[in-house]
């Protein structure tokens, strides 16, 4: 019997059945036994994942399938959805051949699939369309594929691309079809137009062996574990291989000390792979991501999208708070210390360097979502963080300061187009493309500091009314454009510790807006609101009311307070100040100035005058 090999990705929002449709392609491929139970594993397993509705790490599941008395192998990639992820994902999708965009019948194209669509359409793979969630009582099937036709049709989709396959389907009850009306029968339509529209590899398997490094992870008894496709020749266990950078020099010797392929949701070990075959491969301990693993006679690298530049960095503290060491169970700089090297390690788009004093560590990353995402799955672990603003990395040339640059491609409503460029122009972007995009939309494109677009998305939201998508990729360091107006206002701080009380806030109310409730806990130099002024202004939020023996002619009103802000960790980190931080904490999220002492800020303040 011979063996025939496919290679796709998966492009799906949330919630769209990505999930339950691969649990029933193993099911009904045989990889699974019918009464087994399957954990969702293998798409969007995380719970971060599925909070935020994006793909954070990209994963590798197989599954085999028999038609016409040939068997062939389809291993399917799923992709992230981020922008912040960006070239990684576009070396993802040059280990496929075919993409598979999933979308619900009544929700339809949404935007976080926007940005990979578009990737994968620019390298010119072509795709399949299947509309699930079929059964719905509120399916529009039709209006769906009109509006995936117009994404496909914005994203500059040649003639082949729009000439896509489609299929309608129900991931809960396993069936696929081309008549929209079907309600039963298996998913062998899927199967068969995947065999039939995805190209094999196409790949020669007679040439020397080589392959691209596209993802990175540790494993405690194989050590660095590598996984990409073999883009040519044949490699077996214990083969002499070497790693080399982009411009052919070698990082490293080894030998396969172990090779892995995907079936279903596991890693099995193989004694062979041959080109076209996704592989994990472990062996080399400094090889890392872009870089090409191949025979020791092969000099030439395979191209490669580069690693993305740090662009952005936070600093990452011991938690110095009164309030330390109450709520999680990893506060000391060892263990804070250990766990960044840890995820440098694996995620290569992460840089952690010691600060000088020891207790602090410099996370430099692609982008605030990045680290912000590093951030959250760190408190889930227990650990407690004072995290500072980010800020951008600058680099010196030619006696000139230069700053990164990102290329920032906004679509909109035409109502909210005019609001969109002045707030982006007042973040020092320049404007260098604005066009029609069809159904009353507007496509904007500009080149923008990364300095400028800090916490500038949750503002983007809410000036577009949730209907705007913004994508963010790395373009170039530039000359620095000087200072970007911040935050406009000063902030409340408490003057002391104790618990919040009603009375003391309803008072306070008249002078900004509160970022706490009555009974919360409080401790001096925590930051408890915004000031509707410029100034910082030191307040006591646990003032009670004087109470005395003389009865009031009028009973005391009930205390009615307006609900307090509440900022997610992204809107934290994004609001505070350069003097400022983020306690972070298991259960907690608080502001606070980086010197808690009033007096010892005051001293900074004159410093700095």
């Amino acid at each position: 019997m011979s063996s025939a090999l496919r290679n796709i990705a998966i492009i799906a929002h949330v919630d769209h059945g990505k999930t339950t449709l691969v649990d029933q392609l193993f099911r009904q491929s045989g990889t699974f036994r019918e009464n087994q139970r399957v954990e969702e594993r293998a798409m969007d397993s995380g719970d971060l994942e599925k909070e935020r509705g994006i793909t954070i790490l990209a994963k590798c599941t197989s599954v085999e399938w028999e038609q016409g008395g040939e068997t062939t192998r389809i291993n399917i990639v799923d992709t992230p959805g981020h922008a912040d992820f960006g070239a990684e994902v576009e070396r993802i999708l040059s280990m496929v051949d075919g993409v598979i965009l999933l979308v619900d019948s009544a929700e339809g194209a949404m935007p976080q699939t926007k940005f990979v669509t578009g990737k994968a359409l620019a390298l010119g793979l072509k795709p399949i369309v299947v509309v699930n969630k079929i059964d719905r009582p509120d399916g529009r099937p039709q209006e769906v594929l009109d509006e995936v036709f117009d994404l496909f049709v914005s994203l500059d989709a040649n003639d082949e691309q729009l000439e896509f396959p489609v299929l309608y389907a129900s991931g809960r009850d396993g069936y696929a079809s081309e008549d929209e009306s079907a309600r039963e029968g298996t998913l062998a339509p899927l199967f068969a137009k995947i065999i039939e529209h995805v190209p094999a590899p196409g790949l020669d398997p007679d040439a020397k062996f080589s392959f691209l490094a596209t993802l990175l992870d540790r494993d405690n008894f194989m050590g660095r574990v590598i996984t990409g496709r073999v883009q040519s020749g044949t490699i077996r266990v214990n083969d002499p291989i070497h790693a080399i950078d982009m411009d052919g020099k070698v990082i490293e010797t080894g030998r396969a000390t172990k090779l892995m392929s995907f079936d279903g949701l596991e890693r099995v070990p193989v004694e062979i792979a041959r080109a076209g075959d996704i592989i994990a491969l472990a062996g080399l301990e400094k090889a890392t991501v872009a870089n090409t693993i191949c025979d020791p006679s092969v000099s030439e690298p395979i191209a490669a999208q580069p690693i993305d530049p740090p662009t952005l960095a936070m600093r990452f503290s011991v938690n110095d708070s009164p309030m330390a060491g109450r709520e999680g169970s990893k506060v000391t700089s060892r263990v804070i210390r250990d766990r960044l090297l840890r995820e440098a390690e694996t995620n290569v788009a992460i840089r952690v360097t010691e600060a000088e004093d020891k207790d602090a560590f410099e996370v430099a990353g692609r982008g605030e979502l990045q680290l912000g995402v590093l951030i959250e799955t760190m408190r889930r672990e227990g650990f407690e963080l004072g995290i500072s603003r980010p800020r951008v990395l600058f680099r010196e040339e030619g006696g000139k300061r230069m700053e990164p640059y990102e290329t920032v491609v906004i679509d909109v409503d035409d109502e909210h187009s005019g609001t969109v460029v002045e707030k982006m122009q007042r973040r020092k972007a320049d404007l260098t493309e604005m066009r029609p995009s069809g159904l009353g939309k507007t496509r904007i494109t500009f080149s923008a500091p990364s300095r400028g677009l800090i916490g500038y998305h949750g503002e983007f939201l809410s000036d577009t009314r949730g209907t705007g998508i913004m994508n963010r990729l790395f373009e170039k360091y530039d000359v620095y454009k000087g200072p970007i107006e911040g935050r406009i206002n000063g902030v409340l701080i408490s003057n002391g510790d104790g618990d919040a009380n009603a009375y003391a806030l309803n008072m306070l109310e008249e002078r900004g807006e509160l970022f706490i409730p009555a009974s919360a806990k409080v401790y001096q130099g925590m930051i408890i609101g915004e000031n509707a002024k410029p100034d910082d202004l030191e307040v006591n939020p646990m003032k009670a009311k004087q109470l005395s023996n003389v009865r009031s002619s009028g009973k005391d009103e009930a205390i009615r307070l307006t609900p307090p802000r509440r900022m997610t960790l992204e809107q934290s980190i994004a609001y505070i100040d350069d003097d400022e931080m983020v306690e972070v904490t298991p259960l907690s999220i608080r502001l606070r100035k980086a010197e808690l002492d009033p007096n010892e800020r005051k001293k900074l303040r004159r410093k700095k005058d």
